[in-house]
C-alpha cells in the first residue's frame, strides 16, 4: 500500500485535530497510510495524563486531546508530522513506530553533525538533556494519529510556562541553537523524507 505524504502548510490546530480523528474513524482496511507535514499557530496541548499539570498563566490557548502523555506547546517555527498509520498493516508495535520516528529525527540531525538521542521512559529526542522533539499518538482500532514535533526557528519562551510533558525544569531546545540554518519548511521536508523511507521498507 501506498504511504501517501500531504504539506498542509500553516493549520488550525483543532481543526486538524478534527481532520485525524475523522480520518481516522471513517478509514478501512483499503485505506492508504499518511503522513501530514504542518504548522501551528502557539497553541498549548493538554493530554490525557492531566493529573497534577501545571497550566500556564498566559493568553495563548490550551486545547484538551486525546493523545497520551502530558502538556506541550505548539507554534509558528517547529516542525508537526501527523501519523496515520495501520500498524497491523504495518506489522508494527507502538513501540516500534516510536522507535522509527524518534530514528528518524536523530537521524536527520546527524546529517548536521548535530548528536541526538533517546531517553528511557521518556518520549522524544533529546540533545544532551534538553528536549528537541516530542512524540505523542493516540491509537484507534491499532490505528495511529497524533505524531511528532521537532523544534526548528521558534519563540521558545512559551516552554518555561508549563513543565514540558509534565518534567519540571526540562529545558528545551531548537535547530537553530545548534548552527542549523535550514527553515522549518525545508527541514520538514527532508524529515518527511526519512520517515516515509522507514516506514515503506
Amino acid at each position: 500500500m501506498p504511504l501517501i505524504t500531504r504539506k498542509l502548510g500553516l493549520t488550525d490546530y483543532q481543526t486538524t485535530l478534527a481532520a485525524m480523528q475523522a480520518f481516522t474513524n471513517d478509514r478501512t482496511t483499503a485505506t492508504d497510510d499518511e503522513l501530514w507535514l504542518t504548522e501551528h499557530d502557539s497553541v498549548y496541548t493538554l493530554g490525557l495524563n492531566r493529573k497534577n499539570v501545571r497550566l500556564p498563566q498566559n493568553k495563548i490557548p490550551v486545547v484538551n486531546v486525546d493523545r497520551g502523555g502530558k502538556i506541550t506547546f505548539h507554534g509558528l517555527g517547529q516542525v508537526v508530522i501527523y501519523c496515520l498509520i495501520d500498524l497491523d498493516r504495518q506489522q508494527l508495535k507502538v513501540r516500534e513506530l516510536v522507535d522509527i520516528i524518534e530514528g528518524s529525527i536523530i537521524k536527520l540531525l546527524a546529517q548536521y553533525q548535530v548528536t541526538a538521542s533517546t531517553q528511557k521512559n521518556a518520549p522524544g529526542v533529546y540533545i544532551g538533556e534538553q528536549k528537541i522533539a516530542s512524540v505523542g499518538l493516540r491509537l484507534k482500532r491499532n490505528c495511529c494519529y497524533h505524531g511528532l514535533s521537532l523544534n526548528i526557528d521558534m519563540d521558545l519562551a512559551p516552554f518555561k510556562a508549563i513543565d514540558p510533558c509534565g518534567y519540571v525544569g526540562l529545558a528545551m531546545t531548537q535547530t537553530k541553537d545548534w548552527n542549523i540554518k535550514e527553515s522549518p519548511q525545508y527541514m520538514g521536508q527532508v524529515l518527511l523524507d526519512i520517515l516515509k523511507k522507514k516506514l515503506s521498507t
